[in-house]
Formats: C-alpha cells, sequence, structure tokens
C-alpha cells in the first residue's frame, strides 16, 4: 500500500514538472498576464482614487453658489463616502462579490455626480466661476482616464480568462496555480458605463 501511494506520489510529480515544460503548458504566459492583469488594475485604482480626491472641493465650489441644492450635493456626498467605506485591495479582482460592491459604489457615484452637474446648469454664476471651471476640467480629464484605464483593465481580463479557461493551458491554471477567471467590468451597467456631463458651453 505504501508502495502504491509513493508511486501514485512520484506519478503527480513527474506530471506536474512536465507540464510546466511542456511548450503549452501555459505557466509563463499566464504569469505574465496575472501581471498585467495587475497593473492595469492599479490604474484603474488610481484614476477613481483621483476623482474621490476630486470632489469635496467640488462640492464646496458648488455649495457656495447653491446653497438651495442641498439635497444633490448630499448625494454625492454620502455616495463619495460609500466608495471611502469599501476596503478594496488587490484581491478584489479576485474576487467576483467584492468586485460588484465596488463596481456598485463607483456607478452610484457617477450617478450622484451627472446629477450634480446637470444642477450646476441652473447657476450660470457658478459656472464662470474660475475654481469651479478648473475642477470640472480635471473631473472632465479623470472621467476620460477612467474610461481608458477600465478598456485596458478589461481588455487584460479578457486576455488573462481566455489562458485559463482554454485548454491546454486550463489543466496549468486549474491543478498548478489553482487559478479561475477574473471579473470585469459588466458593459451592460449604464450607470458605470456613463461618465457624467461636465462640459458647458
Amino acid at each position: 500500500m505504501i508502495i502504491i501511494k509513493r508511486l501514485a506520489s512520484t506519478a503527480m510529480l513527474v506530471m506536474i514538472v512536465g507540464l510546466l515544460f511542456l511548450p503549452g503548458c501555459g505557466y509563463n504566459a499566464i504569469q505574465g498576464k496575472d501581471e498585467e492583469v495587475k497593473a492595469t488594475w492599479a490604474e484603474v485604482e488610481n484614476q477613481y482614487r483621483r476623482r474621490y480626491d476630486l470632489i469635496p472641493n467640488l462640492v464646496r465650489v458648488v455649495q457656495a453658489y447653491a446653497k438651495h441644492e442641498r439635497e444633490t450635493l448630499i448625494g454625492v456626498t454620502e455616495a463619495r463616502s460609500k466608495v471611502g467605506q469599501l476596503k478594496i485591495g488587490q484581491d478584489v479582482i479576485n474576487n467576483p462579490e467584492q468586485f460588484r460592491k465596488f463596481q456598485q459604489a463607483q456607478g452610484d457615484l457617477t450617478t450622484a455626480l451627472s446629477r450634480l452637474m446637470v444642477v450646476v446648469e441652473r447657476y450660470p454664476v457658478l459656472k464662470a466661476n474660475e475654481n469651479f471651471r478648473d475642477l470640472q476640467s480635471q473631473l472632465e480629464g479623470t472621467e476620460n482616464r477612467i474610461t481608458v484605464a477600465r478598456k485596458r483593465y478589461i481588455d487584460a481580463v479578457m486576455e488573462y480568462n481566455k489562458l485559463v479557461r482554454y485548454f491546454p493551458t486550463n489543466l496549468t491554471a486549474r491543478f498548478l496555480l489553482h487559478v479561475e477567471v477574473r471579473p470585469t467590468f459588466e458593459a451592460g451597467d449604464e450607470k458605470v458605463k456613463q461618465a457624467p456631463e461636465v462640459k458647458f458651453e
């Protein structure tokens, strides 16, 4: 019995080592795509963080001119607070539930910002304010960078997921690396996909 167990262990070890040296095993390819996914995710987080940091100044400037828009300003502040309460680390890209919560919170913040920009239309003096116009420009640039960063992340995850799912690299992914497909942004989520309109004539 002991001999059979040793033979089975040896056979498994030989199979694993053999897989590593097969040209199509995908071990290095999976590792490379994993690093690419992590790098593109870091950029997504960076751009969302930039937007998060812009919001308090934007709310303060709008509040000075649009004191009667308390509900809208509270909506933005609360949506930002929910984003800040999420304890998001690098592991979010491996956890579909955490990823969904992250996407939902960012989508709610996008929606709140969109409402704020609609409100601003009613205040020509605010739109002419230099501080507001500077913040508006920064927010617009950040929203564009978020879109680009998300697209790069989606593309990186797609390539990674192909390696994890397609034969024969799926054997390496499952039995050697114990990795699975990663979640990505849902294209159908309009709240997240649509950036707030911040351009004014």
